[in-house]
């Protein structure tokens, strides 16, 4: 009886049965690169408009509202921004306002003369690392002077410059392929001082290439600043 008893205690320890002790399941146990894992620090710029918009424009696939302060992205130690001063080449050789330049320069405030906007359409700017790195978040700020929804957003990584060789979709928000970039399960956002933080998941890469198509202001396609955070690839 005793034996009996010992066993189907534990069975109930290995198969969470109600009322007994829970066993660790494979989401809950800890691992040891957890313990090694440290929040990205990111420095924002200073916020340009007070509240949150009530309007929803037509056709949008908003993310639901978020309550508090946006959650810590948990990235590997030494993880940094790799692109600041990285050149920058894009679809639109010939903005309409500002340097592609600005896009790597470190000035995320919103401000004029701190932002390029491009022409109407599906635009692209690509950022060359100069090296392969794992990269971990990317943060985008387009233009937060005022709120907006920017369309079709879509970022992606690749190994070379025309986008051929390995290339891999790290972000997608275009639920209907209105791009031609593949359907995006991820959700349209208003533009804030935050910024919009991705996580790459350690993707090894060289080259990061964002994608807009519009936003709810106007046709143009806007860039404030671009901050790809990694460590070199081994």
């Amino acid at each position: 009886m005793m034996r009996r008893t010992a066993t189907l205690l534990l069975a109930g320890l290995l198969c969470g049965v109600p009322g007994a002790v829970p066993a660790w399941s494979q989401e809950q146990k800890p691992t040891p690169g957890d313990a090694k894992l440290v929040p990205l620090e990111l420095k924002l710029p200073r916020p340009a408009f007070k509240g949150t918009p009530t309007n929803v424009p037509p056709g949008t696939n908003l993310e639901p509202p978020r309550k508090g302060p946006r959650p810590p992205l948990m990235v590997p130690p030494g993880v940094k921004n790799v692109s600041q001063g990285k050149p920058v080449t894009c679809s639109d050789r010939d903005p309409i306002i500002g340097s592609p330049k600005l896009i790597t320069d470190g000035d995320r405030e919103a401000k004029e003369g701190s932002y390029v906007e491009f022409g109407p359409g599906k635009q692209w700017v690509q950022i060359d690392l100069k090296e392969k790195y794992a990269i971990h978040a990317i943060v985008v700020w387009h233009f937060h002077m005022s709120a907006r929804v920017y369309h079709d957003v879509v970022v992606q990584v690749a190994d070379d410059a025309d986008f051929i060789e390995n290339v891999r979709t790290v972000f997608n928000n275009d639920h209907d392929n209105s791009s031609g970039l593949g359907l995006g399960s991820d959700k349209e956002y208003w533009e804030t001082y935050e910024g919009k933080l991705i996580d790459a998941k350690g993707a090894v890469a060289r080259y990061v290439r964002l994608y807009s198509k519009g936003n709810t202001a106007d046709d143009q396609n806007h860039y404030t600043e671009v901050e790809v955070y990694g460590v070199p690839a081994q």
